[in-house]
Protein backbone atom coordinates (compact mmCIF):
# COMPACT_ATOMS: atom_id res chain seq x y z
CA UNK A 1 0.00 0.00 0.00
CA UNK A 2 1.44 3.54 -0.90
CA UNK A 3 0.57 5.90 2.12
CA UNK A 4 1.55 9.09 2.95
CA UNK A 5 0.99 11.14 5.93
CA UNK A 6 -0.76 14.41 6.42
CA UNK A 7 0.55 16.02 9.75
CA UNK A 8 -0.88 19.55 10.72
CA UNK A 9 0.01 21.69 13.78
CA UNK A 10 -2.21 23.27 16.15
CA UNK A 11 -1.38 27.16 16.01
CA UNK A 12 1.21 25.51 13.14
CA UNK A 13 0.70 23.79 9.90
CA UNK A 14 -0.03 20.94 7.96
CA UNK A 15 3.00 18.67 7.02
CA UNK A 16 2.81 15.45 4.53
CA UNK A 17 5.55 12.89 5.24
CA UNK A 18 5.56 9.03 4.80
CA UNK A 19 5.00 7.78 8.41
CA UNK A 20 2.53 8.51 11.37
CA UNK A 21 1.82 11.52 13.57
CA UNK A 22 -0.26 11.65 16.89
CA UNK A 23 -2.76 13.95 18.93
CA UNK A 24 -3.04 13.96 22.91
CA UNK A 25 -5.34 14.83 25.65
CA UNK A 26 -5.12 17.35 28.55
CA UNK A 27 -6.47 17.06 32.07
CA UNK A 28 -9.77 17.68 32.75
CA UNK A 29 -12.25 17.40 35.63
CA UNK A 30 -14.89 14.40 34.35
CA UNK A 31 -19.12 15.43 34.96
CA UNK A 32 -18.57 19.15 35.40
CA UNK A 33 -20.32 21.77 34.18
CA UNK A 34 -18.90 23.04 30.74
CA UNK A 35 -15.45 25.27 30.70
CA UNK A 36 -17.14 28.80 30.83
CA UNK A 37 -14.67 29.37 27.92
CA UNK A 38 -16.63 26.94 26.03
CA UNK A 39 -19.90 27.51 27.05
CA UNK A 40 -18.97 31.26 26.23
CA UNK A 41 -17.79 30.89 22.86
CA UNK A 42 -20.61 28.60 22.08
CA UNK A 43 -23.30 31.18 22.89
CA UNK A 44 -21.31 33.88 20.69
CA UNK A 45 -21.44 31.27 17.80
CA UNK A 46 -22.85 32.62 14.31
CA UNK A 47 -24.47 29.29 12.84
CA UNK A 48 -26.57 30.85 9.50
CA UNK A 49 -24.41 30.76 6.47
CA UNK A 50 -24.86 31.21 2.62
CA UNK A 51 -24.00 27.94 0.27
CA UNK A 52 -21.15 29.96 -1.04
CA UNK A 53 -19.65 30.29 2.33
CA UNK A 54 -20.04 26.89 3.32
CA UNK A 55 -18.52 26.10 0.42
CA UNK A 56 -15.72 27.83 -0.08
CA UNK A 57 -14.36 26.45 3.45
CA UNK A 58 -15.46 23.19 2.58
CA UNK A 59 -12.51 23.54 -0.45
CA UNK A 60 -10.23 24.98 1.61
CA UNK A 61 -9.88 22.38 4.63
CA UNK A 62 -10.11 19.35 2.35
CA UNK A 63 -8.16 19.79 0.11
CA UNK A 64 -4.72 20.09 0.10
CA UNK A 65 -2.39 20.63 3.07
CA UNK A 66 -0.42 23.40 4.59
CA UNK A 67 2.91 21.78 4.65
CA UNK A 68 3.80 18.92 3.10
CA UNK A 69 6.88 16.80 2.73
CA UNK A 70 5.72 14.50 -0.17
CA UNK A 71 3.72 15.60 -3.21
CA UNK A 72 0.82 18.25 -3.15
CA UNK A 73 -2.74 16.33 -3.87
CA UNK A 74 -5.72 18.80 -4.43
CA UNK A 75 -8.05 15.50 -3.88
CA UNK A 76 -11.08 14.47 -1.20
CA UNK A 77 -9.48 11.93 1.23
CA UNK A 78 -11.81 10.30 3.98
CA UNK A 79 -12.40 7.08 6.11
CA UNK A 80 -14.12 4.54 3.93
CA UNK A 81 -14.52 2.31 6.52
CA UNK A 82 -15.42 2.55 10.30
CA UNK A 83 -13.24 4.91 12.32
CA UNK A 84 -11.61 3.20 15.72
CA UNK A 85 -10.39 5.81 18.23
CA UNK A 86 -7.88 4.09 20.94
CA UNK A 87 -6.06 6.18 23.18
CA UNK A 88 -2.63 5.55 24.84
CA UNK A 89 -1.68 6.98 28.05
CA UNK A 90 -2.37 6.94 31.96
CA UNK A 91 -4.78 9.80 32.79
CA UNK A 92 -9.16 8.14 33.19
CA UNK A 93 -10.33 11.66 33.26
CA UNK A 94 -8.83 12.80 30.05
CA UNK A 95 -10.09 9.20 28.21
CA UNK A 96 -13.09 10.05 29.17
CA UNK A 97 -13.66 13.53 27.95
CA UNK A 98 -12.06 12.30 24.40
CA UNK A 99 -15.03 10.08 24.46
CA UNK A 100 -17.35 12.56 25.33
CA UNK A 101 -15.23 13.98 21.93
CA UNK A 102 -15.99 11.23 20.07
CA UNK A 103 -19.40 10.74 20.78
CA UNK A 104 -20.16 13.84 20.33
CA UNK A 105 -18.84 13.72 16.40
CA UNK A 106 -20.81 10.56 15.64
CA UNK A 107 -23.74 11.94 16.84
CA UNK A 108 -23.04 15.00 14.47
CA UNK A 109 -22.13 13.61 11.51
CA UNK A 110 -24.48 11.13 9.75
CA UNK A 111 -22.67 9.09 7.32
CA UNK A 112 -20.25 7.68 9.87
CA UNK A 113 -19.31 5.43 11.98
CA UNK A 114 -17.10 7.08 14.40
CA UNK A 115 -16.31 5.74 18.10
CA UNK A 116 -13.66 4.14 21.19
CA UNK A 117 -12.38 0.85 21.34
CA UNK A 118 -9.98 -0.82 23.23
CA UNK A 119 -8.28 -3.31 21.14
CA UNK A 120 -5.41 -1.32 19.85
CA UNK A 121 -5.14 -3.98 17.10
CA UNK A 122 -8.81 -2.41 16.39
CA UNK A 123 -8.05 0.63 15.93
CA UNK A 124 -7.28 2.51 12.99
CA UNK A 125 -6.83 6.05 15.26
CA UNK A 126 -4.90 6.18 17.99
CA UNK A 127 -4.45 9.16 20.69
CA UNK A 128 -1.50 9.66 22.37
CA UNK A 129 -1.54 11.34 25.75
CA UNK A 130 1.84 12.73 27.09
CA UNK A 131 3.17 15.75 28.98
CA UNK A 132 4.15 19.03 27.09
CA UNK A 133 7.66 19.00 28.45
CA UNK A 134 7.92 15.11 26.40
CA UNK A 135 6.62 16.47 22.79
CA UNK A 136 10.45 17.18 21.53
CA UNK A 137 11.98 13.87 22.54
CA UNK A 138 8.52 12.24 21.44
CA UNK A 139 9.04 14.28 17.90
CA UNK A 140 12.52 12.86 17.41
CA UNK A 141 12.03 9.26 18.28
CA UNK A 142 8.95 9.64 15.80
CA UNK A 143 10.76 11.17 12.72
CA UNK A 144 13.94 11.42 13.34
CA UNK A 145 16.61 14.47 14.63
CA UNK A 146 16.32 15.98 11.09
CA UNK A 147 12.54 16.24 10.43
CA UNK A 148 11.69 16.88 14.32
CA UNK A 149 14.30 20.03 13.89
CA UNK A 150 12.66 20.86 10.86
CA UNK A 151 9.06 20.88 12.46
CA UNK A 152 10.30 22.39 15.82
CA UNK A 153 11.59 25.52 13.96
CA UNK A 154 8.89 25.77 11.62
CA UNK A 155 5.69 25.39 13.51
CA UNK A 156 6.85 24.93 17.14
CA UNK A 157 3.63 22.65 17.68
CA UNK A 158 1.23 22.72 20.68
CA UNK A 159 -0.99 19.52 19.15
CA UNK A 160 -0.37 17.43 16.07
CA UNK A 161 -2.43 14.78 14.31
CA UNK A 162 -1.97 13.13 10.87
CA UNK A 163 -2.96 10.29 8.56
CA UNK A 164 -2.26 7.47 6.28
CA UNK A 165 -3.56 7.42 3.13
CA UNK A 166 -3.10 4.66 0.63
CA UNK A 167 -2.89 5.08 -3.60
CA UNK A 168 -6.68 5.79 -3.99
CA UNK A 169 -6.58 8.77 -1.10
CA UNK A 170 -8.55 5.90 1.40
CA UNK A 171 -7.67 7.40 5.17
CA UNK A 172 -6.25 3.79 6.53
CA UNK A 173 -4.98 4.65 9.56
CA UNK A 174 -4.50 8.27 11.65
CA UNK A 175 -2.31 9.17 14.88
CA UNK A 176 -3.12 12.62 16.84
CA UNK A 177 -1.32 13.72 19.91
CA UNK A 178 -1.63 16.95 22.46
CA UNK A 179 -0.05 17.57 25.76
CA UNK A 180 -1.96 15.62 28.55
CA UNK A 181 -1.19 18.79 31.05
CA UNK A 182 -2.54 21.86 28.83
CA UNK A 183 -5.93 22.70 30.59
CA UNK A 184 -9.67 22.06 30.26
CA UNK A 185 -10.01 24.21 27.43
CA UNK A 186 -6.80 23.12 25.47
CA UNK A 187 -8.46 19.25 25.75
CA UNK A 188 -11.50 20.13 24.24
CA UNK A 189 -9.91 22.83 21.66
CA UNK A 190 -7.38 20.18 20.55
CA UNK A 191 -9.34 17.10 20.74
CA UNK A 192 -11.68 18.21 19.14
CA UNK A 193 -9.64 19.94 16.03
CA UNK A 194 -7.38 17.12 15.79
CA UNK A 195 -9.67 14.46 15.91
CA UNK A 196 -12.10 16.08 12.96
CA UNK A 197 -9.18 17.00 10.92
CA UNK A 198 -7.64 13.30 10.69
CA UNK A 199 -11.09 12.54 9.05
CA UNK A 200 -10.32 14.38 6.02
CA UNK A 201 -10.34 18.00 6.85
CA UNK A 202 -6.99 18.23 7.06
CA UNK A 203 -5.76 22.03 5.92
CA UNK A 204 -5.91 25.14 8.33
CA UNK A 205 -6.52 27.85 6.02
CA UNK A 206 -7.28 31.55 8.10
CA UNK A 207 -8.92 33.46 5.53
CA UNK A 208 -12.26 31.11 6.93
CA UNK A 209 -13.03 33.23 10.16
CA UNK A 210 -16.05 30.51 11.20
CA UNK A 211 -14.17 27.48 11.34
CA UNK A 212 -12.01 26.14 14.07
CA UNK A 213 -9.28 24.66 11.11
CA UNK A 214 -8.23 28.42 11.73
CA UNK A 215 -5.23 29.23 13.46
CA UNK A 216 -6.43 32.09 14.95
CA UNK A 217 -9.83 30.40 16.20
CA UNK A 218 -10.47 28.28 19.28
CA UNK A 219 -13.77 26.61 19.64
CA UNK A 220 -13.28 24.23 22.39
CA UNK A 221 -16.55 22.53 20.31
CA UNK A 222 -18.10 20.80 16.97
CA UNK A 223 -19.37 23.94 16.06
CA UNK A 224 -22.15 24.55 13.26
CA UNK A 225 -20.55 25.43 10.51
CA UNK A 226 -17.80 22.84 10.77
CA UNK A 227 -20.33 20.26 11.30
CA UNK A 228 -21.38 21.59 7.59
CA UNK A 229 -17.62 20.78 6.09
CA UNK A 230 -17.62 17.22 7.72
CA UNK A 231 -21.06 16.41 6.69
CA UNK A 232 -20.66 17.48 2.86
CA UNK A 233 -17.20 15.14 3.48
CA UNK A 234 -18.92 12.13 4.79
CA UNK A 235 -21.81 12.28 2.30
CA UNK A 236 -21.92 9.39 0.34
CA UNK A 237 -21.68 10.97 -2.63
CA UNK A 238 -18.23 12.23 -1.96
CA UNK A 239 -16.02 9.59 -2.89
CA UNK A 240 -12.22 9.83 -2.13
CA UNK A 241 -9.63 10.81 -4.76
CA UNK A 242 -12.01 13.28 -6.04
CA UNK A 243 -11.24 16.84 -7.49
CA UNK A 244 -12.46 20.30 -6.74
CA UNK A 245 -14.32 20.00 -9.69
CA UNK A 246 -16.08 16.94 -9.24
CA UNK A 247 -17.63 18.09 -5.72
CA UNK A 248 -18.22 21.09 -7.16
CA UNK A 249 -21.23 19.38 -9.43
CA UNK A 250 -22.45 17.14 -6.78
CA UNK A 251 -22.77 20.22 -4.50
CA UNK A 252 -26.68 21.37 -5.60
CA UNK A 253 -27.52 17.69 -4.28
CA UNK A 254 -25.65 17.48 -1.41
CA UNK A 255 -25.70 20.33 0.32
CA UNK A 256 -29.32 21.00 0.76
CA UNK A 257 -29.50 17.90 2.65
CA UNK A 258 -26.54 18.55 4.52
CA UNK A 259 -28.18 21.62 5.66
CA UNK A 260 -31.42 19.34 6.60
CA UNK A 261 -29.24 17.38 9.04
CA UNK A 262 -26.96 20.03 10.71
CA UNK A 263 -30.75 21.36 11.31
CA UNK A 264 -32.13 18.68 13.02
CA UNK A 265 -29.36 17.71 15.21
CA UNK A 266 -29.35 21.17 16.49
CA UNK A 267 -32.79 21.97 16.85
CA UNK A 268 -31.86 24.12 19.84
CA UNK A 269 -29.52 26.72 17.85
CA UNK A 270 -30.96 29.90 16.47
CA UNK A 271 -30.17 30.92 13.36
CA UNK A 272 -27.50 33.78 13.68
CA UNK A 273 -25.07 35.43 11.30
CA UNK A 274 -22.86 38.56 11.79
CA UNK A 275 -24.04 41.72 11.84
CA UNK A 276 -21.78 42.86 9.04
CA UNK A 277 -22.66 39.69 6.62
CA UNK A 278 -26.10 39.26 4.92
CA UNK A 279 -27.99 35.90 6.07
CA UNK A 280 -28.88 34.71 3.10
CA UNK A 281 -29.63 31.49 4.47
CA UNK A 282 -32.71 32.32 6.91
CA UNK A 283 -35.24 30.48 9.44
CA UNK A 284 -37.47 30.79 6.51
CA UNK A 285 -35.02 28.34 4.26
CA UNK A 286 -34.40 26.42 6.98
CA UNK A 287 -38.07 25.51 7.30
CA UNK A 288 -38.05 24.50 3.41
CA UNK A 289 -35.08 22.72 3.52
CA UNK A 290 -36.36 20.50 6.85
CA UNK A 291 -39.71 19.08 4.35
CA UNK A 292 -37.69 17.69 1.60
Amino acid sequence: MADTLRIRFRHGLAVAASCLVWLCGVTVAAAQPENAEISARRAAERTAFSDDEIKDGFFKTALGAELQFDRADKRIRKFNEPVRVFVVGEAPLVRADIAKVVADIQGRVEHIDFAMTDDRQAANVVVTLVRKNELAATLRARYGAAKAKQIQQKLNPECLSGIGIDKNFHIKRAEVFLPVDAGEFRLFDCAYEELLQVLGVVNDDRSVPWTMFNDDVQMGFFDIYDQHLVNILYDPRVQPGMTRGEVESLMPEVLPTVRKWVADVNPEKPLKADATTEQRFNVADRDVAALR
